[in-house]
């Protein structure tokens, strides 16, 4: 059955990127597009991954800082002082504007 007739990701394609590791429906996302056209398909993405143990969540939930854009940073990285993704070309990284708080 067909999960993301945008892509025509298919449930056991979800379930195989599932198996790989992935466990949110970003992860998903990342790994197969699905989602990331209409997004009609994350509610059931979710649905098929639930609750359970997700060792990469666990990961992420560890490193969230408070104050930071998405609420993450790298592990061991000082707050408040701009970080790359690996691999990430130092001369192509720019500041980003966020608007003041009211």
């Amino acid at each position: 059955m067909y999960v993301c007739s945008c892509f025509g990701i298919t449930e056991q394609q979800v379930k195989m990127h599932a198996e790989a590791g992935a466990c949110t429906p970003r992860q998903i996302a990342s790994a197969s597009k699905a989602g990331t056209d209409c997004g009609g398909c994350v509610r059931t993405i979710q649905a098929m991954l639930g609750r359970g143990a997700c060792p990469r969540r666990e990961l992420l939930e560890q490193k969230q800082v408070p104050g930071t854009v998405d609420g993450l940073m790298p592990a061991g990285a000082p707050a408040g002082e701009p970080h790359l993704a690996p691999g990430a070309d130092p001369a192509l990284a720019r500041p980003i504007a966020l608007p003041d708080a009211a």
